[in-house]
């Protein structure tokens, strides 16, 4: 069990229902935060703060949320101010994959990407920051991935999105190390998640919980010293 270290903290995690962003949300409360998570409807994050709490006295909320939009995420963090006092913590962790050639893309697909995995962490970033930089400083995790410095086939439209979050991330660190706020991307590999393809055995794959240790791990450090990438990679990964 996680040390409780984070009492008295507040953190939003996008994304929040499943996956990686649970088990980060699963990780933050147990190790003291107050959490507020979102997901894409009402009933899954629901379902998903049900779980989260479970009887344990931790604390967690949730709103549904489309981060593809900005009015949706200034309502969400408008919602956010009243439930838990604003956010000391933001996860940046929805996101989706369209896996298809250049040519088979739609432009719905690939707005539906970029929107989500990059315009959605820039308008949760930018709610964040206003409220950070008023209460002198924070933190700003967003979620990656290795696809966003090693393109593959068939992903033109993550790859892009991915590629893109690097740039933002890294550029929004420079940005605002000196208001006190700190920014770290965590770029995994493979996931055991229902984000990727699921096999009978795939425990060599990365399990969500370690990227909810990551993030903990990172928030531990001193202030004086700022993890600006974290690169994981399966220990061994199937041949």
């Amino acid at each position: 069990m996680s040390e409780i270290f984070l009492t008295g903290r507040t953190a939003l995690v996008t994304g929040g229902t499943r996956g990686i962003g649970f088990a980060i949300a699963r990780a933050l409360a147990g190790a003291g935060s107050t959490v507020a998570i979102c997901g894409r409807t009402q009933a899954s994050v629901d379902e998903a703060v049900r779980r989260l709490t479970n009887g344990s006295g931790r604390k967690v909320v949730g709103k549904a949320a489309d981060v593809r939009t900005s009015i949706d995420v200034g309502a969400l963090f408008e919602w956010v101010d009243r439930e838990i006092g604003g956010p000391g913590i933001l996860v940046n962790n929805a996101g989706i994959g369209v896996m298809k050639s250049t040519v088979e893309l739609t432009v719905e697909d690939w707005r539906e990407t970029i929107d989500t995995n990059l315009s959605g962490a820039f308008y949760c970033s930018r709610e964040a920051l206003a409220r950070m930089k008023k209460r002198g400083g924070g933190y700003i995790i967003n979620i990656g991935s290795l696809a966003g410095k090693n393109a593959f086939a068939g992903g033109a439209a993550y790859n892009a999105s991915k590629f893109g979050l690097n740039g933002f991330t890294e550029a929004m660190m420079l940005d605002h190390r000196y208001d006190n706020v700190r920014v770290t991307h965590i770029m995994p590999g493979s996931v055991d998640t229902e984000f990727s393809t699921r096999s009978a055995k795939a425990d060599w794959k990365i399990a969500p919980e370690d990227i909810g240790e990551i993030v903990l791990m990172l928030l531990r450090m001193p202030e004086r010293t700022l993890v600006s990438r974290v690169e994981v990679r399966p220990a061994k990964p199937r041949n």
